[in-house]
């Protein structure tokens, strides 16, 4: 009897033991994103982009040194509390080796206290706050989406000179952060160009009289070029400023860049121009080629703004993973500090000193020719990282 209940357990112990291993050889990713709310469309094209970015940086087998890859999902609901909440249960019960977002600056402002509490490395991909890498950022906080800096930098040398210009934002951390940001990006490429009013409205607001109305007053007397600047995520105001005709004040509208249905939008307005992380059509390279051809095989439509973010971050795991040799945090850290990586829009490198990954932008003009559904926007030049002057703000 001894001997029999001997042979049961021993394979027991067996099977144990090799599902433990087997568990120990997988390389987890939590992607925490609001996949609920009015950034849905963002969070969908973000984890789209993180998903064919490891197919393809995988050769298709979701493998990296000899670990199967697995992403476990989790939903913000664009809620910083449950953000929060969500990257611990990342870190603690699921035991991932690295976390990948969120969508809103304002849960990723919660969320970066959690990554130094548990020691894990947490990728910021897609959220813009300036503060995320700047006086609340701490070590173990890599992003590879641009901050609000890069945002402004970029649009405001898209600006005519001399301009007046009434900047549109969202009341909270991705608004105001934009706006600082974009008076502090005039300043830093020398334009003649000045700020005269701030308008901030609610981040669910649909009616924008009002705030056009006092956008309108506070230009329509100004002499020269006179421009209403807009940061904004989400359903985008253009088309509903449009409508209000601000052309009677002489008065343009500068929308900056957003993602292709609400762009879409804007064919009315040929020849506005803006600034812009992302176009499928600019950037020149192979990976870029092959996300744009496989994703209009697998969706019917380019990749997007978003899409392209998520493929970075997946982009930024595996060069560090394998920089490092595995997942150690603090290996990874040292791999990665001033690494440079491949992504669709091309090479992207974390700086030391806040792991903000500096990038080119672009500067684009509204067509007026376009030939298909998403033929949207004209190259008016790159913006290579290195003629963006992006301060450094961690502490």
């Amino acid at each position: 009897m001894k001997r029999m209940t001997q042979w049961l357990v021993a394979p027991v112990l067996a099977a144990a033991t090799g599902l433990a291993f087997a568990q120990a050889q997988e390389l987890k990713i939590a992607h925490i994103y609001g996949k609920t709310g009015p950034l849905e469309a963002y969070a969908k094209q973000s984890h789209t982009g993180l998903m064919m970015g490891l197919e393809y940086l995988t050769g298709g087998k979701m493998e990296l040194l000899g670990r199967k890859v697995v992403v476990i999902e989790k939903d913000t609901q664009l809620k910083p509390d449950i953000g929060k909440a969500a990257l611990a249960a990342a870190y603690g019960d699921d035991k991932v080796d690295i976390a990948v977002g969120p969508v809103s600056s304002g849960v990723a402002l919660a969320m970066l206290p959690v990554a130094e509490e548990y020691k894990k490395i947490l990728i910021v991909e897609p959220a813009v706050a300036d503060s995320i890498t700047g006086d609340k950022w701490n070590r173990y906080i890599f992003r590879t989406s641009r901050n609000s800096t890069q945002d402004a930098v970029a649009g405001a040398a898209a600006l005519p000179a001399n301009a007046s210009i009434a900047m549109l934002a969202q009341d909270y951390a991705f608004g105001r952060d934009g706006v600082k940001a974009f008076k502090e990006a005039l300043a830093a490429v020398g334009s003649t160009a000045k700020i005269v009013h701030e308008e901030y409205a609610p981040q669910q607001t649909t009616d924008f009289t009002a705030p056009a109305q006092r956008l309108f007053e506070a230009l329509k007397d100004k002499p020269g070029r006179k421009v209403i600047g807009i940061i904004w995520a989400g359903p985008h105001p253009m088309a509903k400023i449009m409508d209000l005709k601000p052309e009677r004040f002489g008065i343009e509208v500068a929308p900056g860049g957003n993602i292709l249905p609400a762009m879409k939008g804007w064919k009315a307005f040929a020849g506005t121009e803006g600034a812009i992380y992302y176009y499928y059509g600019f950037p020149k390279n192979k990976m870029n080629e092959w996300l744009v051809a496989e994703h209009q095989k697998r969706f019917g439509s380019p990749p997007d703004f978003f899409t392209a973010g998520g493929f970075a971050a997946a982009s930024a795991i595996v060069a560090g993973v394998t920089k490092a040799g595995g997942t150690d945090t603090e290996k990874l850290i040292a791999a990665m500090e001033g690494m440079s990586f491949d992504t669709p829009k091309g090479t992207m490198t974390f700086r030391k000193e806040d792991h903000q990954a500096l990038q080119p932008m672009y500067h684009w003009r509204m067509k007026k020719e376009q030939k298909g559904e998403w033929d949207l926007l004209e190259l008016v030049s790159e913006i290579p990282a290195s003629k963006l002057p992006i301060p450094i703000r961690s502490k």
